[in-house]
């Protein structure tokens, strides 16, 4: 077996099995090839085996070449899965991967959209739509990132079931937790308009969400929506559906609710995920939300 036989099945498995980006897989396909010439490996067998030492070792010789900390932990990350894939492909259980901790990151603020551009980009990508049943489908995700603070995972997996939207959503985030989001009246009646025309009979559990051929919408779908929508409006790059819920974070912070309401919100494991928005805390949550938040009005 050669490298390159090795680093074509990585990039496979990369691209093919775990859907990655194709930066994403250029760039642990560039950490693997380092490994392997460095270190002069050419099985599986020999990959699998290297050790925390090994890595350690691979990532200091990075840092000596000026890697900074982001850049030197998501190498990290990549070597950990070119090992972890490796002992797969050797026949060797996963639990005898190396363990190594990557570099600590400072997180950075969120870049939020302004409440118009929030309303705008949702409006912008449903007149740019082929079809107006698409349009309507794409606006009411946003709005449901905007206008209730979902992960768009979150808002792609919600059900006929969840169905019609009243004042109130429960919604099961990471790690299966449940919390219960607020829904303004805008958000309801743009779910309530993208039902109307959709085009596909739902059964009683289905997913909401539909794509153009009648099977569960991809997150890519309403990602590439959302970056032609933005370059009409003339918006930074950092105008994505993730940064819509930043935007309801900052916004409702602005807006005078308390740290601890929020985390619950944005169903946040820890209050630490949601102090990077601010150092703000103080009142109370669905108050502050109905009367202060920047939409609620619907105008």
């Amino acid at each position: 077996m050669t490298q390159e036989v090795l680093l074509a099945a990585w990039h496979d498995h990369l691209a093919q099995s775990r859907r990655r980006s194709p930066h994403t897989v250029r760039a642990y396909g560039a950490a693997a090839r380092r490994l392997v010439q460095r270190l002069e490996l050419a099985s599986w067998d020999a990959v699998a085996r290297l050790d925390t030492a090994a890595l350690r070792g691979q990532l200091a010789a990075r840092r000596a070449e000026g890697l900074a900390n982001a850049s030197a932990a998501r190498e990290l990350s990549a070597l950990k899965g070119f090992v972890g894939f490796a002992r797969n492909q050797a026949g060797l259980p996963a639990a005898g991967a190396p363990r190594l901790r990557g570099p600590r990151i400072k997180k950075g603020l969120p870049r939020p959209v302004t409440p118009d551009e929030a309303v705008n980009l949702a409006n912008t990508v449903h007149a740019l739509a082929a079809d107006d049943w698409i349009g309507a489908r794409d606006r009411a995700v946003l709005l449901l990132l905007y206008g209730a603070g979902l992960r768009i995972a979150e808002a792609l997996s919600l059900r006929s079931s969840d169905l019609p939207l009243g004042e109130r959503l429960s919604v099961t985030g990471k790690g299966g937790k449940q919390r219960v989001v607020p829904i303004l009246p805008i958000v309801a009646e743009a779910v309530t308009d993208y039902t109307a025309k959709l085009p596909f009979m739902l059964a009683n559990d289905d997913l909401l969400f539909r794509g153009a051929r009648g099977g569960p919408l991809s997150q890519g779908m309403v990602q590439k929506a959302t970056a032609r929508a933005r370059t009409v409006l003339g918006l930074p790059a950092t105008a994505t559906p993730h940064a819509l819920r930043h935007s309801f974070a900052t916004h409702l912070l602005g807006a005078g609710a308390d740290l601890r309401s929020l985390q619950e919100l944005l169903g946040h494991a820890s209050l630490g995920s949601t102090q990077i928005y601010t150092k703000v805390d103080s009142a109370s949550l669905l108050e502050t939300y109905r009367t202060a938040h920047p939409r609620e009005s619907g105008d």
